[in-house]
Order: C-alpha cells, then sequence, then structure tokens
C-alpha cells in the first residue's frame, strides 16, 4: 500500500525578506513548530517587507517553495504593475517593485554571485546601470496561435459559458505547453506591436483562418514574429502551419494595406513539429529579407533568424562600457606612437561588439559558433566598409588553440560573451596561454561569469565590475568585469 503523502502546510504571517537569485521573494521560517531551525522559502510575486500567508508547494532537504494565498500587510515597496496579465503570462514577474528597487537588487544579484562563487579580490561594484526605457523597450517580440485560449480555473470552476471562439493570439502559459494566454496589450513593446497583433488577430477570427493546435499539428496561423528596429524599420514574420497560397496572400496584402510602414513583411510555411524557424525558408512578401540598427553611425543588418540584443538603446550603452573597460573608447586618448591594439572578440555572435570596436583597433577577430551569425557578421563589417576585422565560426574550444593564437598574433584586448553556460574549460585555459593585457567578459549569467572569474584569478585581477539593466521587469541582469593581467 502507497504512503502517504504529508499535507504541506499553510503558514500564516510570513514576513519575506529579501529577493533571491532566479528573482523569487525570499522567507526564513519554520514549516512545523517541532523543526529545529528555519529554512528558506522560495515565493513568486513576493516583495521585501510583505506579510502574507504562505502555501507551501514543494518541501527539498534545505529549501521549499510555495506562493502567496493571502497578503496580509504589503510592503511598502510594492507598486500597482500597470499589465492586466501580471501574474499570468509569466514575464515581467518584477512589475510589483519599483524601478529603483529592481536595479539595487539586481546589484545585489552580481555582488553575491561573485563573493560566494568567484570568491575573488573585487572592487566596489557600481550601481546597476539603468534603461532609459522601462516600458516598450524591447525590438523584437514572439507570439503563438493556438485554438486552446487559457482559461482561468476560476471560471472554468464555475461553470462560466464562453461565447469566444477559443482561439487565442499570445504567450505560452507556463506548465501548460499547449494552452496559450491571448494577449491583447504588452508593455514590453511600443504600441505599434499591440496594434499589429491585434489587426491580425481580428482578421484571422473574422475571415474564418484555423489557428495552430499543437498536439495534432494542425492549423494554419503559428507563430507571430514582431521586430521594431531604433531605426523606425519594422519586420513582421508569420508562421504558417499549413501551405495554403490564397489564404496566406490574403492576410499578408491586409497586413501591408493596413500597416504602409512595415518595411520587411515575411513569411514562413513550417509543418514541422516544433516552432523553430531556423531551419526554414523565409519568404518575402514585400520589402527586404532585413530591416537595420544603427549605433553611431554604424548600420547592423538584422534577419528574421538573426540574434540581435532586445533592448537596442540599452545595448548601445552595454557596449559602451564594453568598449571603455577594453580601453578603446574613442574620447580616450592615445599616443600615436603606441599600435592600435589587436582584439579578439570571443562568442562574437553577429560581430556586433566586433563592428563596434573595429575603429580602435588594428585588427578584430571574432569567433562564434553559428555559421549564419558568422555569415551576418561579415556582411556588417561589409556594410560599414570595415576592412580589419576576420570573423571565424565553430567551436570555441576546437578553433582558439594555442596554433590559431600563433598565427594570428597574441591579442592585446580579449572579449567575451559567452552563452549562459559561460565558457568551456579548455577555452579559459587557451586564454590564460594567450595572456591579452585586458580581458572583458560580458555576460547573461553572473554565476556562471563567477565561476570563470575563479579560474581566470591565476593571471587577471578584477578591476572593474559593472551591472547593466537590459530587462526592466524582470530578475535577469547583464554584468561586464574588466581584468588586467598580473
Amino acid at each position: 500500500m502507497a504512503r502517504k503523502r504529508k499535507e504541506l502546510p499553510l503558514l500564516h504571517d510570513v514576513t519575506i525578506s529579501g529577493i533571491a537569485a532566479e528573482g523569487k521573494a525570499l522567507a526564513r521560517v519554520k514549516l512545523r513548530e517541532s523543526d529545529e531551525s528555519p529554512i528558506v522559502v522560495f515565493i513568486p510575486y513576493g516583495a521585501p517587507g510583505d506579510v502574507a500567508d504562505v502555501k507551501i508547494d514543494k518541501k527539498k532537504h534545505s529549501y521549499a517553495e510555495g506562493h502567496i494565498v493571502a497578503l496580509n500587510s504589503p510592503s511598502p515597496l510594492r507598486c500597482n504593475p500597470p499589465c492586466p496579465s501580471f501574474g499570468t503570462c509569466g514575464g515581467c514577474k518584477w512589475q510589483h517593485l519599483p524601478y529603483e528597487e529592481q536595479l539595487k537588487f539586481k546589484r545585489q544579484q552580481v555582488t553575491d554571485a561573485l563573493e560566494r562563487i568567484a570568491k575573488v579580490e573585487l572592487p566596489e561594484i557600481r550601481p546597476t546601470l539603468g534603461s532609459q526605457k522601462v516600458w516598450g523597450y524591447r525590438n523584437k517580440m514572439e507570439y503563438t496561435f493556438s485554438d486552446k485560449k487559457w482559461r482561468p480555473w476560476e471560471d472554468i470552476k464555475s461553470g462560466k459559458e464562453f461565447t469566444d471562439s477559443g482561439n487565442a493570439l499570445g504567450f505560452h502559459i507556463p506548465g501548460a505547453f499547449d494552452k496559450v494566454l491571448h494577449i491583447s496589450e504588452c508593455h514590453l513593446q511600443d504600441s505599434l506591436g499591440d496594434d499589429i497583433r491585434n489587426f491580425i488577430f481580428r482578421f484571422a477570427e473574422e475571415n474564418g483562418y484555423s489557428f495552430y493546435n499543437i498536439k495534432e499539428n494542425r492549423g494554419l496561423l503559428r507563430t507571430l514574429m514582431l521586430r521594431l528596429a531604433s531605426t523606425g524599420q519594422v519586420m513582421v514574420c508569420l508562421s504558417f502551419g499549413e501551405d495554403d497560397p490564397e489564404k496566406i496572400t490574403r492576410i499578408l496584402s491586409a497586413v501591408k494595406e493596413r500597416f504602409p510602414q512595415i518595411t520587411s513583411l515575411l513569411y514562413v510555411v513550417n509543418l514541422k513539429l516544433n516552432d523553430s524557424i531556423a531551419d526554414q525558408e523565409i519568404v518575402s512578401f514585400a520589402g527586404p529579407e532585413y530591416i537595420e540598427e544603427e549605433m553611431e553611425g554604424l548600420k547592423f543588418r538584422v534577419n528574421a533568424k538573426s540574434f540581435y540584443q532586445t533592448n537596442s538603446l540599452q545595448a548601445y550603452e552595454l557596449y559602451r562600457v564594453a568598449r571603455k573597460f577594453a580601453g578603446l573608447d574613442p574620447d580616450t586618448e592615445r599616443d600615436e606612437n603606441t599600435p592600435l591594439p589587436l582584439v579578439y572578440d570571443l562568442y562574437t555572435g553577429t560581430g556586433t561588439i566586433a563592428n563596434f570596436v573595429a575603429r580602435r583597433a588594428r585588427r578584430v577577430i571574432g569567433i562564434e559558433y553559428v555559421e549564419e551569425a558568422i555569415a551576418d557578421a561579415k556582411l556588417n563589417a561589409e556594410v560599414n566598409g570595415l576592412d580589419n576585422t576576420l570573423f571565424y565560426a565553430g567551436d570555441m574550444k576546437d578553433i582558439l588553440t594555442d596554433a590559431f593564437i600563433a598565427e594570428h598574433g597574441r591579442p592585446d584586448v580579449m572579449i567575451v560573451d559567452p552563452p549562459r553556460a559561460g565558457m568551456h574549460e579548455d577555452v579559459v585555459k587557451v586564454i590564460l596561454n594567450a595572456a591579452p593585457e585586458v580581458i572583458v567578459y560580458v555576460s547573461c549569467n553572473p554565476a556562471t561569469q563567477a565561476r570563470d572569474l575563479a579560474l581566470l584569478d591565476a593571471g587577471y585581477k578584477v578591476t572593474d565590475v559593472q551591472p547593466v539593466d537590459m530587462f526592466p521587469h524582470t530578475h535577469h541582469v547583464e554584468n561586464v568585469v574588466r581584468l588586467q593581467r598580473r
């Protein structure tokens, strides 16, 4: 006979004391009176200073997870979230916290990671560099069509009759892969994005277009990508789950007529089981297959498959920090007798940083795993008339070898911007052997950055740390670290 699991407790008047690394609030409590000592409970959508009743959902050996069932005394830090989907769609989980407080928590997140994981000598960590725009800051949004609209459990349980079609265009609900929360307003992108998305939804409903069913892999309308560049250029890319030229042409023609400001109107027919379009043919219905972003007169072509930092204005600030830490700032005076530096840009992506710093470098060598990204990097260098960049595609630990460095020269400056997992240990060893005078480490994950800083500590000292907020109202934070050779 199976043992009956113990009912997890409901805790009354829990005081929330802080914010954890992954953005959840935390409290330290005894789950039962018989417990010898309190444990940490992670609580989403809480704020330091809240006093709340908390239902425990999961219990591990050293921590627990729970959710607020009653907010008895709201924290004085709390503010009103502007989004009606707050707490449901799974994004923007810090809307209830003032932006100034978010920046403090992000700095603390960086501080905790570097002190507890890296355990290296650190300078004073600078205040988080805030985003110029805290709403409407994203240049790219992706939405999903579904014939399985998410319904609140309370509405279903009450027996409420639904009069709508059950179709949705919005975001997947966390933990429910086949359900989509319909979105009529999203504060993450300029309101033009709402206008385009809502028009497409209404047109599809009024004209009887089928919405995608992920379980059965059927339905015409599948996904929608919107890119609104800082230059004012607009890209719309619709993905279709069935090849119906007549219906595809009708809806794209309607979008083109209603929104003449769209500069790049694209589509893809994707018949496979997943939504990724990386391996699909992109077709231009109207306009070129790309839009352009711009920084300091440099133009960066962005196509439907390209990676580009999703906060254009703040990406510029991030790259300015990296360039300054690298000693390549155009405002910095240089001795005319000192040769320009050789720069390596590891994990270069589409070469945005490499091309951004190239005017102050003798040569920039960029390395990236994704071949398509390297093709974009070369194209962007060509578009901007830069002839001092070289780009290589392949696995970092296979390309960046001692032989590669012997052939291309030892770098004076090395800029690294790895994925969330950080750098492979073999790459760290080659960097130490290459012995650049300065390393600038840009990271979207302070925890793995801290692990790598511990490995680099043998040859390098951390001289500067600058957190940068690219994603207001989320717990995510970029961090730029400058290291000087010992």
